[in-house]
């Protein structure tokens, strides 16, 4: 059982991951963008994710532990993820979205965004139960395949890049 910090009539409080997805709870969430040059890296979901299975999303998103700094978070999502670490984070926003996210589940989060900036892409040792796929794009041929395939992409990368994008790559 994961339990997220989430809040719950004003108080933040831990519940499980899935249930917080059911009701559509406020919860806390972090999402890292790291660019290579003018190219972000962004991952397809391994087809065994309760949600959005198959869809391309940024670098990496997941939801800390109970007590756990964003920063802590997001390094360590990165290495269970796609095997990276030692990146230099930089905090650059913290934003609230709603998303349906299918079947029944919202993402309601408070997300902490995080790049690293790289001057050349790095090898990659991606977890095949959460990554099924990655890619470096540049980020005009990302808008424009979100233009024309947005289905192709996770409702939380759309946001961030319709309404999010000058903050986080400023």
């Amino acid at each position: 059982t994961v339990l997220i910090p989430t809040w719950v009539d004003g108080d933040l409080v831990a519940v499980e991951k899935l249930e917080a997805h059911q009701r559509g709870l406020c919860h806390k969430a972090v999402s890292v963008f790291v660019m290579a040059g003018d190219d972000l890296l962004i991952q397809r979901r391994a087809l065994c994710k309760y949600h959005t299975p198959g869809l391309w999303a940024n670098t990496c998103c997941t939801h800390p532990n109970w007590g756990e700094d964003p920063e802590t978070c997001a390094h360590r999502r990165l290495s269970e993820e796609l095997g990276i670490t030692g990146l230099n984070l930089s905090h650059r926003d913290r934003v609230e979205y709603r998303a349906d996210v299918g079947g029944g589940l919202v993402e309601h989060e408070v997300v902490d965004i995080f790049i690293a900036r790289l001057s050349a892409c790095i090898p990659l040792d991606p977890n095949p139960e959460e990554v099924m796929e990655t890619r470096w794009i540049s980020l005009n041929r990302l808008n424009l395949a979100l233009a024309t395939h947005p289905a192709r992409y996770t409702p939380w990368l759309r946001i961030y890049m319709q309404e999010h994008a000058a903050q986080i790559f400023a």
